[in-house]
């Protein structure tokens, strides 16, 4: 699990293995033709890459695997999932190279896979990929309603991450606890409950036309969910204190409401949500802090770049609109963070490292990277839909939308291998990529090839210490990368940097989309 704190058990299951495991120090500049290009010279081919992303949420499927299912190494798992608590919590996801579910950054990936249909529909549909998309988006949605079990109850895990890091088992086998937590009146969650809201909401807009019962389902859910979260107000992780070590909520709740409100507003087109936005922009402090990250605990660039597109679009009450111009400020200073733009300095700006990665922190950065990517090729358009509309810096800067497209490219690029080490850091993507990400089902042989049981320390013993390659390429897997001197270790115990996450992969989904779509018309 790649999570912003750094467990006590995953520190001793490092320190106890990494001893037995070959290490590969990939070399820190670049190597002429490796990958599939990159940098001066090179072609990348985006249509691939999107293909790649969206296989890999296949092999993240949890639950009864379908008939067209094309990562054909997984096998059917978590049958029983509920069952204890009497409900069917069978499906969704696992969130990284582990066998639990959790709802949060869970819920988040649905978001971002669903605000890429949303954006980027067109785009995707020309690479030959909607179907996919809405299969990866439809897997996460049909596990999030049935979690919905009362308007005002919401499962939010499945599994247990300490007893699951005892363990190195494919999710087929495995035997760790499959205990679920849920929060209600009782035991509040408002963040969960306002991203499962938005994830929902933003669903609903993807299945509109193709499905428009499903997708009156999704928006009856969403709104039960924001109203439960707002009701009965508090944080998940003060609730269900199995998540504390792996999936806090350090930001609280308040930018996962205003986001929930905010894709409720998009959806619906209803003003009550967008009142709510603005009402309670400054106690939830959507209009009060810069940032300069965005991830599935703190959402407060995202939600401010879709409230500087009401604002853009003209699509609000004229009281509204000072409000939404705070909103709009510091939505600019993230986006200009990311191009070093803001005056403030250090403190203000993201950090880069000298092969061109935007550095946030050590663990799993590259969900800091994929994000931004997102949200800058976002904003370009929506400068581009109003008159190249100019960024404005702190300390009177500017930036175009050309700029921001050319960072979003960049970070996009470096990802699939223009970097210094040569790599691409999507799995199975061109010719040197990670071949010992730390994930159970990819580095075990399949249950289809040897279906033999494989036991919680014999997985350890006969798979996690092997120094060769994984047998399994969990493709279109993004992995945390290399830290901030663009170095990588390509190792199985390295979790920081070799685990993979479904919402390292999600944005991507639109950002290859549109410079596919970019490419395919530049070439025209």
């Amino acid at each position: 699990m790649a999570r912003g704190l750094e467990t006590t058990t995953m520190m001793l299951e490092s320190v106890a293995l990494c001893a037995a495991v070959v290490l590969v120090l990939l070399p820190p500049t670049m190597a002429a033709g490796s990958g599939d290009g990159g940098g001066a010279g090179f072609e990348f081919d985006y249509r691939n890459a999107l293909h790649s992303g969206l296989l890999y949420f296949e092999a993240q499927r949890s639950g009864h695997l379908p008939y067209n299912q094309r990562v054909r190494w997984r096998g059917h798992s978590g049958l029983a999932d509920g069952l204890q608590q009497g409900v069917d919590l069978v499906g969704g996801y696992y969130d990284a190279g582990d066998n639990v579910k959790f709802g949060l950054p869970m819920a988040f990936t649905v978001t971002m896979l669903s605000w890429s249909a949303v954006e980027f529909g067109e785009e995707i549909a020309a690479a030959g990929e909607r179907r996919h998309v809405l299969e990866a988006i439809k897997w996460g949605t049909d596990y999030l309603l049935k979690a919905h079990t009362a308007p005002d109850e919401l499962w939010a895990e499945v599994g247990d991450g300490d007893t699951d890091h005892y363990c190195w088992q494919r999710p087929e086998d495995m035997t760790t606890s499959r205990q679920a937590y849920k929060v209600d009146r009782d035991n509040p969650g408002s963040d969960v409950a306002g991203e499962t809201a938005a994830a929902l909401a933003a669903a609903s807009i993807v299945f509109r036309s193709s499905n428009p019962h499903y997708s009156h389902l999704l928006l009856h859910h969403a709104e039960q969910l924001f109203e439960f979260g707002d009701k009965y107000r508090g944080k998940y992780d003060s609730s269900i204190g199995e998540v504390w070590s792996y999936y806090a909520s350090v930001s609280g709740y308040g930018d996962e409401m205003l986001w929930a409100a905010l894709w409720l507003h998009r959806a619906t087109g209803r003003r009550g949500y967008l009142d709510y936005a603005v009402a309670m922009a400054d106690e939830f402090g959507g209009t009060g802090w810069a940032i300069t990250e965005f991830s599935w605990d703190v959402k407060y660039a995202g939600l401010q770049i879709l409230a500087a597109k009401v604002l853009m679009e003209g699509n609000h009450p004229e009281e509204h609109r000072a409000t939404l111009e705070q909103y709009k400020s510091k939505a600019e200073h993230y986006l200009c963070a990311c191009l070093g733009k803001n005056a403030g300095g250090a403190d203000d700006n993201v950090n880069r490292t000298a092969g061109g990665m935007l550095f946030v922190r050590q663990w799993n950065n590259m969900q800091y990277v994929t994000n931004a990517a997102f949200l800058l090729t976002v904003y370009s358009r929506y400068q581009q839909k109003n008159s190249d509309e100019l960024v404005r810096c702190s300390g009177g800067e500017t930036a175009t939308a050309g700029e921001l497209m050319a960072l979003a490219r960049a970070q996009a690029d470096y990802v699939l291998g223009a970097n210094p080490a040569g790599v691409s850091y999507m799995v199975g993507y061109g010719r040197r990529f990670p071949r010992r990400v730390h994930h159970r089902g990819a580095s075990i042989v399949s249950h289809r090839a040897d279906g033999r049981f494989i036991g919680c320390v014999q997985g350890y013993d006969d798979w996690f210490r092997r120094g060769g390659a994984n047998p399994n390429v969990v493709v279109g897997a993004i992995v945390g990368g290399p830290d901030h001197r663009d170095r990588f270790r390509d190792s199985r115990d390295n979790y920081m940097q070799t685990e993979a996450c479904t919402y390292n992969t999600a944005p991507m989904v639109g950002v290859f989309a549109h410079l596919h779509g970019e490419k395919t018309a530049n070439a025209r």
